[in-house]
């Protein structure tokens, strides 16, 4: 089996499936949250001014076949170690009767605990409402792994002196490797996305601007756009469908919605 994709056995996949906390109102949320408002209001305006984009990805666990694309191309554009994944496919064969596959990045938490603990504010808010970090700044504590629920980050132990075994097949290094002692995760390509606005294109809707992971998948099982615009790719995934988000309970407020299958 790919590194790349961990088998989910039975037990644990409807543990997790309930602990996504189904709930037949979550498209009707989103709609209330985001689009039915022009300044939507509560916590989701804590970062960023109300109006401007809330940037979200949407996994479409019906569509998604496991081609491991999203962690390929994830690993060639961020430059990443071997081994250390921001993107994993978890797999179930037996819930659904035919294989179902979970990828899992960084959720961008509106509550993010990993923000919270750190004690040098290397982890922080972007004023966006995206999750990012000042390596400069991060002391190599691992505060922020040990706080994340969703354990999505990864700790360099060694400076990364190899080849990018997935460059340039899967695409081409986009930002600088990371020195050793950092902690580091998925950024959303916050660099796509910055780089793209400046350009005047848009998030989700032109590639050079969208996640490395969303541009490379086939079958269009993952999106990414702003939910505050009902037209963007994120939104018209959304609509019609059980929208879900992992561990709900925790009121982190997760960035990442999944689409159960039928």
């Amino acid at each position: 089996m790919s590194e790349y994709i961990r088998r989910l056995n039975r037990r644990e996949f409807v543990k997790l499936v309930g602990a996504l906390g189904l709930s037949a109102a979550a498209g009707a949320w989103v709609w209330e949250e985001f689009w039915a408002h022009d300044n939507p209001i509560g916590e989701v305006t804590a970062h960023g001014e109300g109006g401007g984009p809330y940037w979200a990805m949407v996994i479409d666990l019906q569509t998604c076949i496991g081609c491991e694309r999203c962690a390929f191309a994830c690993q060639a554009t961020n430059d990443t170690a071997t081994g250390h994944l921001w993107n994993i496919v978890l797999r179930d064969e037996e819930t659904f009767g035919k294989p179902v596959f979970l990828p899992r990045p960084c959720m961008h938490c509106e509550h993010a605990p990993c923000v919270e603990v750190c004690p040098v504010k290397a982890t922080y808010h972007r004023p966006d409402g995206l999750v990012t970090m000042d390596y400069q700044r991060c002391i190599g504590c691992r505060y922020c792994m040990v706080a994340c629920p969703y354990g999505v980050r990864v700790f360099n132990w060694e400076e990364n002196n190899e080849e990018n075994p997935m460059a340039p097949t899967w695409g081409t290094p986009e930002v600088r490797r990371r020195p050793r002692g950092v902690a580091e995760k998925c950024t959303f390509c916050s660099h796509r996305i910055d780089a793209g606005l400046e350009r005047g294109l848009r998030p989700g809707y032109d590639r050079a601007a969208t996640p490395a992971c969303c541009v490379i998948c086939p079958t269009e099982a993952r999106v990414f756009g702003d939910l505050r615009d009902p037209n963007s790719p994120a939104s018209r995934k959304m609509q019609g469908r059980q929208a879900v988000v992992l561990r709900p309970e925790l009121g982190t407020k997760p960035r990442v919605y999944y689409l159960l299958p039928t």
